[in-house]
């Protein structure tokens, strides 16, 4: 199987990127992206234990964007991460997210729900990692202001709740453009969760190459809404499990929802159409 959609402890994984490998060998994938957000930390570790595990392993991220107060995650593969305006802008797009995880621990502290500050401050302290709302959600639970991380979002950092705050970010359009410079290919990452398909003709020409069709959180009704929408924009299908590791909201789903062969293929064709 083909999984295009990975996280490790680079982001908000539970998984280091050498045990989301052997992992993921286990559950019977032979190619794999590591899609952590707003950075490509553990790719590398991933590549060095790939060969050992016997899979493949792409260059892969999730970026956010944001439009009209919304995040948008855009899935990119294939590109170079060394690509000068791509290591600068994903360093701002990290140093955003620390502002607003202080942002966000301040106003709890504020509401009489502090968290340990300092556990959160020694995940963000490696400058290359990316850190978000599910650290302090797990402060939250750790705190005893939550019964998990569920209950922490749904009572205190999901959108709307008392703690969110909005990020700050390049528009979508914008974020597929700088991936292609630096030489890949960008797909829009679990539209059915987003309730923004108006979107995906706009940003089909702004330079789309995919739309992530199969998800765990797509029935077989999502899925062939958003293969039709594929086909109709002359879009890539790609997919993956957005495994974030053991006792995560989707770990049964890896090795069981991902990418065939024919459609990795395609993608791969675009890709090495547009370098």
């Amino acid at each position: 199987m083909i999984d295009l959609h990975l996280h490790t402890t680079a982001s908000d994984g539970r998984s280091s990127p050498e045990q989301l490998v052997r992992t993921a060998a286990a559950a019977g994938i032979t190619t794999l992206a590591v899609t952590d957000h707003d950075t490509t930390a553990g790719v590398a570790a991933a590549r060095a234990a790939a060969g050992a595990a016997g899979v493949e392993v792409l260059m892969g991220i999730e970026i956010t964007a944001v439009l009209d107060g919304r995040d948008v995650h855009i899935l990119g593969y294939f590109f170079d991460d060394t690509h000068p305006e791509l290591v600068t802008f994903l360093a701002a797009q990290r140093e955003d997210r620390r502002r607003r995880v202080d942002a966000i621990v301040e106003r709890l502290s504020a509401m009489g729900a502090p968290v340990n500050q300092r556990a959160i401050a020694k995940q963000a302290a490696d400058s290359h990692k990316a850190i978000g709302r599910p650290a302090i959600a797990r402060a939250l639970v750790a705190a005893g202001h939550a019964r998990d991380v569920a209950d922490a979002f749904d009572r205190f950092l999901a959108d709307g709740r008392p703690a969110f705050i909005s990020r700050e970010g390049a528009p979508p359009a914008e974020v597929i453009a700088l991936l292609g410079r630096a030489g890949g290919v960008a797909s829009f990452a679990h539209p059915g969760k987003l309730g923004l398909d108006h979107m995906l003709p706009g940003l089909a020409s702004a330079g789309l190459t995919g739309v992530e069709v199969f998800h765990p959180d797509h029935d077989a009704e999502t899925v062939e809404k958003y293969a039709a929408m594929a086909k109709a924009l002359n879009l890539t299908p790609t997919g993956g499990s957005d495994y974030h590791g053991p006792q995560s909201g989707r770990a049964e789903c890896l090795g069981v929802v991902g990418l065939d062969a024919a459609a990795y293929a395609a993608l791969v064709a675009r890709a090495q159409q547009h370098g």
